[in-house]
């Protein structure tokens, strides 16, 4: 019986405008669907992560602040003359993402109640069907960060998409390139269930189920551990999705 790390898998990024899903925008977004295959990942085995891409550059409709321009490298010019209409890049994201869903193929996000939350909130913005309304099913997601956090609970240092792909000696080719970061991410998820049987083993449904237990008493862990410096500190424990707020237009 074949494991969900060998696929087939879909994995999706978006590169924004800010933190805050509640108002901030896409600016770049990938869906990529693929195959993966067990083992390391050495040059000559590069054709074996060919896969299908869809990528947008969007026009958010708002200025990039320089901090996020930074970052990955689209400013509000090069947006303004290049970009989609908003509306258009999140449906296109939406139909793209919609379709793995409705064949039951799990989703790798990496840091998921961020990306597919935002996405969201851009949906409800551009009246749009939720990405569960078009698909016509909970999406079964798989999210690096959850994963990592649950199998190596106690590595210092931090946990973005590089620490753990350097952990993991995963490549990733440009960090906060939103193609790049989502197959790095798949990566990374793939060989989290190579390595660790007591994950690899779930279906891809036992393995949803599983991160919706583990989110919820990681952000706790991780709430407990702020507050020792940070008295007041609060985090959500909301996963894959944090629920709809009233959207900012």
């Amino acid at each position: 019986m074949s494991r969900w790390y060998e696929g087939p898998l879909a994995s999706a990024d978006t590169e924004t405008t800010g933190l805050d899903v509640e108002a901030d925008r896409v600016v770049t977004g990938t869906v990529l669907g693929f195959r993966a295959q067990v083992g390391k990942w050495a040059d000559e085995d590069e054709g074996r992560w060919t896969p299908t891409r869809l990528s947008w550059m969007a026009d958010p409709g708002i200025e990039i602040p320089e901090a996020a321009a930074r970052i990955h490298g689209v400013t509000t010019e090069v947006a303004r003359a290049k970009g989609w209409p908003a509306a258009k890049v999140i449906k296109g994201l939406l139909i793209a993402l919609a379709e793995f869903v409705a064949a039951g193929t799990p989703l790798v996000v990496m840091n998921a109640p961020y990306d597919l939350s935002l996405i969201d909130r851009e949906a409800a913005r551009h009246g749009l069907p939720s990405l569960t309304e078009l698909a016509g099913a909970e999406p079964l997601v798989i999210d690096p960060l959850v994963l990592d956090r649950q199998v190596d609970r106690y590595r210092p240092g931090r946990r973005n998409l590089e620490t753990l792909c350097a952990h993991y000696r995963v490549p990733l080719t440009a960090a906060h390139d939103a193609t790049a970061d989502a197959l790095a991410a798949a990566r990374v998820a793939v060989e989290i269930g190579t390595r660790y049987p007591a994950v690899g083993r779930l279906s891809p449904a036992e393995l949803h189920a599983a991160q919706a237990e583990w989110a919820p008493q990681q952000a706790a862990s991780y709430e407990a551990y702020r507050r020792r410096t940070e008295p007041t500190f609060t985090t959500h424990r909301h996963w894959p999705l944090i629920p709809r707020q009233e959207v900012t237009r």
